[in-house]
């Protein structure tokens, strides 16, 4: 895993603001987060040994960003601590529906830069879009297989686009990266929020698969529980149906609890939801 990890500064509200308004009585949380420090703690949660290449400060943050990470077991001895810098925060507003707006302050994440790194070969390599896009091509170049969460959407070049096995995006993502995902030589798959997610090939669909029905209480994390339990299925050689089926489960089950990292749900628990 090669991607950022925060601390999430989260607030729990009736209802989201407007452009200009503040809504008060809001409940206060922080979380570990960060797409790179989410997907690795899902992957490592449903069973993947995983080791994870981020930065963080020398701040009182770091700590608390990295704290999930240690009790699970993923490996940080590629954790880079930058001195004089700050670990990266997220400020998150929720509504009372699990919708969210969310502000990133990088922080270490923008120095995790390819020449500061010794990326090694590596059989299997997830990344995201919150540090440095050279990193990321970096990254691309060491992996056996490759997979992208092509998030947050920002252009590509096309050697990432030809070279990842798998790039998963919202609609959102989507729409931003339009024609430039028929580029992929792999396999693209859109998320769909509740309705699930469907998987192309150069723009031909492949397969689909809805989301089981759950009491939605946060959606931040969701679709980081869903691109690990994809990737981990798919890199076990799992079907494309199936691995579809998985992830919308784990993606599922991540809005049920509040939070990013503590939201990331087991094996066990997928199982179970699929059995249901």
């Amino acid at each position: 895993m090669v991607g950022s990890v925060n601390l999430d500064l989260v607030v729990r509200l009736s209802r989201l603001p407007a452009a200009g308004e503040t809504v008060t009585d809001g409940e206060f949380t922080s979380h570990p987060g960060g797409k790179g420090g989410n997907q690795a703690l899902a992957a490592r949660r449903l069973g993947g040994e995983v080791n994870l290449v981020t930065a963080v400060g020398d701040d009182p943050q770091a700590e608390s960003a990295l704290k999930l990470l240690r009790q699970a077991g993923v490996d940080l001895e590629r954790c880079w601590a930058i001195e004089g810098i700050a670990t990266g925060v997220a400020l998150i507003m929720v509504g009372k529906e699990g919708e969210n707006m969310i502000g990133v302050a990088p922080g270490a994440n923008r120095l995790l830069t390819a020449d500061s790194l010794e990326l090694r070969p590596a059989e299997n390599v997830l990344a995201q879009l919150e540090i440095p896009l050279e990193t990321v091509v970096a990254a691309s170049r060491t992996a056996g297989y490759f997979a992208l969460n092509a998030a947050p959407a920002r252009p590509l070049p096309r050697e990432v686009l030809v070279r990842a096995d798998l790039v998963v995006v919202n609609e959102v993502e989507r729409d931003f990266y339009q024609h430039e995902l028929d580029q992929v030589a792999g396999m693209v798959v859109v998320t769909l929020g509740r309705a699930g997610a469907v998987a192309f090939r150069q723009g031909r669909p492949l397969a689909r698969a809805t989301s089981p029905q759950v009491q939605v209480v946060d959606t931040v994390g969701a679709g980081d529980a869903f691109v690990a339990a994809l990737t981990l299925a798919l890199i076990d050689g799992t079907g494309i149906k199936q691995a579809l089926e998985r992830a919308c489960a784990a993606g599922a089950l991540a809005t049920t609890r509040p939070g990013a990292q503590p939201s990331m749900p087991t094996s066990a628990e997928v199982d179970a939801i699929i059995r249901s």
